[in-house]
């Protein structure tokens, strides 16, 4: 999903969920409000979600990314993309044994407690309205190809609070216009992502590809450094789990679009890497700062490539912006309503969280204006390197999760293939969480745990206030 370059198998049936993962006795989707504007997601929907979240603006620059490393870099998006799906299929196995909104935080709430759940929370929440700010100033660069607005830093900065904006009011109008907005931009994003990716590989010459091994030193050090770029690409297979008390029968929708959709992502990845590999010239590919539009231009002549890029690009973040900015009021509309976060974050209009909304939309913005102001782009790169820190939290409460009700269930009621075959599942997906940490550097894990450490302190207010709310009057 990240701007920096950045992550069909059914849910089973409840009946066929053993022990282990019992699920609960009252559906908890009951109450879900519905309307003219409130409208729950379908499977179509539901899978344009993962796939609109995780393919943001990153996989235009991939190709150049990746290129100083060779041919070798596609090894590593096998790697990652197996990792990614194991996470997937996690979050649709816990998704079936508990479909409400909220995810993670859901989940580690429910094995491990309150303080769990509230850490997997508030690190999301942290992931998505960070990770908005950067999408909104990154989107800019593609709108001056079309139109300058760059010449100025804050003419600069009013588009990218505009491009925040319009989400957020696509969120407000309800869940009927946020489903719209996501459905039309994925469908629009992938015309010419997959105009590069399979037309491509009609004019592939296998001269352009380079050397298998690039950048030197051992083979896996080089699918290791190709990783740590790729790592935040495959942010946002979490999102249909996220957003599960908003979706049609979420114990089979949320996983089928879950695995669905980061499949479709990692497939998009990897075929628009091999034909940009197979249609620019290595050499020119390593100084390109528009592989895409460099693929097109090889493939048809002339110089519109880049106008159709930029376009694409300008459309593909909007409609991640679009996502998650209603994954960003989720987790902590879930969090409130069991007294982990403000209670005003509980509160919805037409299917949306509309207090989360406007309180991430708000942070954001003022991020993005800092960082116009300051002048410093380094310390905005910090802040989205954070992000990819952040997402890990929940992502590795989730798989203990998982792990956590495998390992506890009654034996003698389990089938021991699908427990093995959930356990090596779930062990994947927890050394891919781990991997996202080692990608994100030290620096982002140092800023990255102040801002965990900071929730620390808001979860002794709001335990001391539950608890205070529990007394006997008069005590």
């Amino acid at each position: 999903m990240h701007v920096t370059g950045t992550v069909p198998s059914s849910a089973p049936a409840p009946q066929e969920i053993p022990a282990a993962t019992a699920l609960p006795a009252e559906d908890p989707t009951a109450t879900v409000e519905t309307g003219r504007h409130a409208r729950r997601f379908g499977l179509p929907v539901a899978t344009a979600l993962v796939m609109g979240n995780i393919i943001g603006g990153g996989i235009f620059l991939l190709p150049a990314s990746v290129a100083p490393y060779g041919t070798i870099s596609l090894l590593a998006f096998g790697v990652l993309t197996v990792g990614a799906i194991a996470l997937a299929l996690v979050f649709g196995r816990l998704a079936a044994r508990d479909p409400r909104t909220g995810g993670p935080y859901v989940y580690a709430r429910e094995a491990f407690g309150d303080f769990a759940g509230f850490l997997a929370a508030w690190a999301y929440w942290i992931t998505t309205w960070v990770s908005n700010a950067a999408l909104a100033v990154a989107a800019v660069g593609y709108l001056d190809v079309l139109v300058p607005v760059n010449d100025h830093r804050w003419t600069a900065c009013l588009a990218a609070l505009a491009l925040q904006w319009l989400p957020a009011l696509a969120n407000f109008a309800g869940t009927r216009y946020v489903g719209a907005v996501q459905l039309v931009s994925t469908v629009l994003k992938f015309a010419p992502l997959l105009l590069v990716a399979i037309g491509g590989l009609f004019f592939f010459d296998p001269d352009n590809l380079g050397p298998f091994h690039a950048g030197g030193g051992s083979a896996i050090g080089a699918v290791s450094a190709s990783a740590a770029i790729l790592l935040f690409s495959y942010l946002g297979v979490e999102s249909a789990a996220v957003s599960a008390g908003e979706v049609k029968n979420p114990r089979r929708t949320v996983g089928r679009a879950t695995v669905i959709g980061t499949a479709g992502a990692a497939l998009v990845y990897l075929l628009g890497t091999l034909s940009v590999f197979g249609t620019v010239a290595h050499d020119r590919l390593v100084e390109s700062t528009a592989p895409f539009s460099d693929a097109v231009n090889a493939m048809f002549g002339g110089a519109w490539g880049g106008w159709a890029v930029a376009l694409a690009a300008l459309v593909s973040m909007t409609g991640c912006l679009n996502g998650w900015t209603l994954l960003s009021a989720q987790t902590p509309y879930a969090a409130a309503k069991d007294g982990l976060f403000p209670a005003a974050f509980a509160r919805r209009r037409r299917g949306v969280p509309t207090v989360g909304v406007g309180v991430t939309v708000v942070l954001a913005s003022l991020l993005t204006v800092y960082n116009y102001s300051s002048g410093s782009a380094k310390v905005f790169e910090v802040l989205v390197l954070v992000t990819t820190f952040t997402a890990t939290v929940p992502y590795l409460l989730a798989t203990a999760a998982q792990l956590f009700h495998l390992v506890s269930g009654r034996r003698d009621r389990v089938d021991r293939g699908r427990l093995v075959r959930d356990a090596v599942i779930a062990s994947v997906a927890a050394g891919f969480s781990l991997w996202l940490v080692a990608g994100a550097g030290y620096a982002a894990v140092y800023q990255g745990v102040l801002f965990l450490f900071a929730g620390v302190l808001v979860y002794a207010v709001m335990a001391a206030r539950g608890q205070r709310a529990q007394e006997p009057a008069g005590r």
